[in-house]
C-alpha cells in the first residue's frame, strides 16, 4: 500500500551526532531508523539496509552542474534517475527527503569559456544555470529544497578550510595555495575508489594532495582569504555547503559514477578531517553512465559526443525519456539510441492504448466476452505487492515496469472485442481499480500524464483532429478558374494550399506514432473523375476523420 509522507514543519529538525562513527575504511552501519529498504552503497560495494538518522527524514546532498555550457542527456539521465528515487522514498515509503544541491558557478572551465566569449564568468554562469533549471523543469525533475551557489558561500568555504588546517590536515604554500594533506589521514583515504594517483607538483607534500584554495591568477575572479587573494578548489565547495546545512552527519550523497573519484573521495576526506570523524556520509549512490549506442565512452562534453537536452526534447517527450530511464537500474550504464527510445515510446503507447480500451469498456462502448473478474483482482493484488518489493530492493524500476506491463497484458486479454453481445455480466469496477493503480504508480515515478484517464487527453485529441479536418477541407477547396480561361479537366486544390495538405499528413503520422490513428473515411461529393489519378481524391483517401484510440 502506498503511503504519502506527512510531516509537520516542526519535525524538520536536524540533529547531527556529536561524533561520527567508523574507523579507517570500514563502513559502520548507522544507528537510527531502519526504513526496511535496501540500497547499493558505493562505500561497501553491496546492498545495505537503509538506516536514517531520524525517522521519516532523509538528508540528501547532490553535486549540481558546473554551469559553463549546455546540459546534455548524460546529466539529465543522472538527475532523472535520482528524482525517481526521491519520489519513491517520499510517496511510497513516507520519507521526507531534504535535498540540497550546489551550483558550481566558479571553475576553470567557466573562466576559460567566459574569456572565449568575452563576458564575465558571473554572466556566463547565471545564463547556463537558468537554462539548466528550465531543462530540469521540462524533464519533470523536482527542484531541491534549496540550490546553493559556490560564489555565495566563499566566507563559509574559507572558514571550513581554516578548520581543516587547524586540525592539521591541510597546509598553505608560499604561493598562496592551500592543499589537503592526504598523508595526515593515513589509510582512511580511498573509501570509494582506492588511493589513486595524481600529478606531482613541487609545492605538494604528496602527489595525491589536492587543492582547497587556489592563489589568484591574472584575469581570474578572486576573493580575500588568510592566504591571499584566490578562489576555492573544486572539491571543497561540496564539503562546505553540505556541512553548513546538514552538519557532521549526512544520510545520502548522490552523483554520477564519474564523480566517485576524485570528487566524492576528496569530499569524504575533507569532511571527516574537518568534523574529526570516521564516517561522515553513510550512503553514496552513483548513477551509471549514459553511452551513445556502440560507444564505450560516456556521453561527455570533453569527448564532444553529447546530445543537449534542448535538442533531445525537439524529438522526444519528457515522459519518453523518463520511461527510458525507468527501463534500466539507476546504477547501470545505459545505451542511448533511437531503438531504446522507441522501446520507451512503445511501452507508453501500450499503456495508453490499454487505458483507452478499458475506459471504453467501463462506459459500455466496448463489448467483450465475460471477464474473469476474480483472476484480475488477484493479479492486481499480486502486482501491488511485487511493485513495493521491487522498489524496496534498491529501487528496481525495471521490475516495476515489467510488473505493470504484465498487468496491462492480462487486462488486454479480457478486452478482446466481440461482434455480438453475449449478455454476460460486465465487470467495470476491476478495470477502474487497475487504471487507478497504474496511474498512481506512474504519478509516483514522475509520469504524471502518461496514463491520463480523465478524458482530458481524448478531448484534446478530438479538438486537434477537428481543427486538422477544417484545415484539410480548406486546403482541398478547388482552384477557381479565371474568367475567359477553359475549366480544368479535373478540379484540383490551389498550389499555394499544398503545404497545408503536407502539414496535415505530417500531423497524422505524428499522432499515429503516439497511438492515435486517424482512419480513412472517404466521402466524395465533387465531380466525377479518375479516382486513381485525381489529386483531390487521392488526398481524400489519405486523410480521414475517424479517431480510434
Amino acid at each position: 500500500m502506498m503511503v504519502a509522507a506527512s510531516l509537520s514543519p516542526s519535525k524538520l529538525i536536524f540533529r547531527p551526532s556529536a561524533s561520527c562513527t567508523g574507523v579507517g575504511k570500514k563502513w559502520t552501519r548507522p544507528t537510527g531508523y531502519d526504513t526496511g529498504l535496501k540500497t547499493y552503497n558505493s562505500l561497501t560495494k553491496q546492498k545495505e539496509p537503509l538506516v536514517l538518522a531520524q525517522e521519516g527524514i532523509a538528508t540528501w546532498y547532490s553535486c549540481g552542474p558546473t554551469v559553463y555550457d549546455h546540459a546534455h542527456l548524460g546529466h539529465a539521465c543522472s538527475y532523472v534517475r535520482f528524482d525517481i528515487i526521491q519520489r519513491v522514498l517520499s510517496r511510497v515509503f513516507g520519507i521526507n527527503v531534504i535535498h540540497v544541491m550546489v551550483i558550481t558557478d566558479i571553475d576553470d572551465k567557466i573562466i576559460r569559456r567566459a574569456l572565449e566569449k568575452s563576458i564575465s564568468p558571473t554572466v556566463l554562469a547565471r545564463m547556463y544555470e537558468e537554462e539548466f533549471k528550465n531543462h530540469m523543469l521540462a524533464l519533470k525533475v523536482r527542484p531541491p529544497a534549496v540550490y546553493l551557489r559556490v560564489t555565495e558561500n566563499i566566507p563559509q568555504i574559507v572558514a571550513f578550510i581554516e578548520g581543516i588546517i587547524r586540525n592539521e590536515h591541510a597546509y598553505a604554500t608560499k604561493q598562496g595555495d592551500v592543499y589537503f594533506d592526504i598523508g595526515s589521514i593515513g589509510d582512511r583515504y580511498g573509501k570509494l575508489m582506492g588511493a589513486g594517483d595524481a600529478a606531482g607538483e613541487p609545492e605538494k607534500r604528496d602527489s595525491r594532495d589536492f587543492a582547497l584554495w587556489k592563489a589568484s591568477k591574472p584575469q581570474e575572479p578572486s576573493w580575500e582569504s588568510p592566504w591571499g587573494k584566490g578562489r576555492p578548489g573544486w572539491h571543497i565547495e561540496c564539503s562546505t555547503i553540505a556541512s553548513s546545512v546538514f552538519g557532521s552527519q549526512l544520510d545520502i550523497h548522490s552523483g554520477g559514477v564519474d564523480l566517485a573519484f576524485p570528487h566524492h573521495e576528496n569530499e569524504i576526506a575533507q569532511c571527516e578531517a574537518y568534523h574529526q570523524c570516521g564516517q561522515w556520509g553513510n550512503y553514496f549512490l552513483h548513477s551509471g553512465h549514459l553511452h551513445l549506442k556502440g560507444s564505450a565512452e560516456k556521453m561527455s562534453k570533453s569527448l564532444n559526443n553529447y546530445i543537449t537536452i534542448k535538442d533531445f526534447l525537439e524529438s522526444y517527450s519528457a515522459n519518453e525519456f523518463r520511461m527510458f530511464c525507468l527501463l534500466t537500474k539507476y546504477r547501470s550504464a545505459i545505451d542511448y539510441s533511437d531503438a531504446s527510445l522507441n522501446e520507451a515510446r512503445s511501452s507508453l503507447a501500450t499503456i495508453t492504448a490499454f487505458t483507452h480500451d478499458a475506459q471504453a469498456y467501463m462506459r459500455g462502448q466496448l463489448q467483450c466476452q465475460a471477464v474473469q473478474e476474480g483472476a484480475l483482482w488477484e493479479r492486481l493484488a499480486e502486482t501491488k505487492a511485487n511493485v513495493v518489493r521491487a522498489l524496496a530492493d534498491d529501487f528496481d524500476t525495471p521490475r516495476v515496469v515489467n510488473a505493470i506491463m504484465s498487468l496491462v497484458y492480462q487486462g488486454n486479454r479480457h478486452l478482446q472485442p466481440i461482434t455480438k453481445p453475449d449478455r454476460s455480466p460486465r465487470s467495470p469496477a476491476v478495470f477502474g481499480a487497475i487504471l487507478a493503480y497504474i496511474r498512481e504508480v506512474f504519478e509516483v515515478l514522475g509520469e504524471a500524464h502518461s496514463v491520463d484517464s480523465s478524458g482530458t487527453l481524448e478531448n484534446v485529441v478530438e479538438q486537434l483532429a477537428r481543427f486538422r479536418s477544417d484545415v484539410r477541407a480548406f486546403a482541398l477547396s478547388m482552384e477557381d478558374t479565371p474568367p475567359g480561361e477553359p475549366a480544368h479537366a479535373s478540379p484540383r486544390p490551389c498550389s499555394e494550399k499544398l503545404p497545408l495538405l503536407k502539414a496535415c499528413d505530417t500531423l497524422r503520422k505524428d499522432l499515429a506514432s503516439l497511438g492515435v490513428h486517424i482512419r480513412v473515411s472517404v466521402k466524395w461529393d465533387g465531380p466525377t473523375c479518375n479516382r486513381n489519378s485525381c489529386f483531390g481524391c487521392k488526398t481524400e483517401q489519405l486523410f480521414g476523420l475517424m479517431i480510434t484510440p
